[in-house]
């Protein structure tokens, strides 16, 4: 499964925080930033996951994080 989101995230050293947080939620997927993007993009790929949860973790940061269809 992968799923890509639209961010907020612009700083590096923001994205970096972000994905130790969704690691520890995630420990077994491969999650990364694409700041370059003018989405800012949030890529996560693994076996199983629901979207909603990525989405709420990085609202808690304060975050937009949108599902790109």
């Amino acid at each position: 499964m992968v799923e890509v989101f639209k961010t907020n995230v612009r700083e590096q050293a923001d994205a970096t925080r972000l994905l130790e947080k969704l690691a520890e939620h995630l420990p077994y997927h491969k999650i990364n930033f694409d700041l370059q993007d003018c989405d800012k993009v949030l890529r996560v790929e693994g076996d199983y996951f629901l979207p909603c949860r990525i989405i709420d973790l990085l609202q808690e940061e304060e975050y937009i994080c949108i599902v790109l269809e």
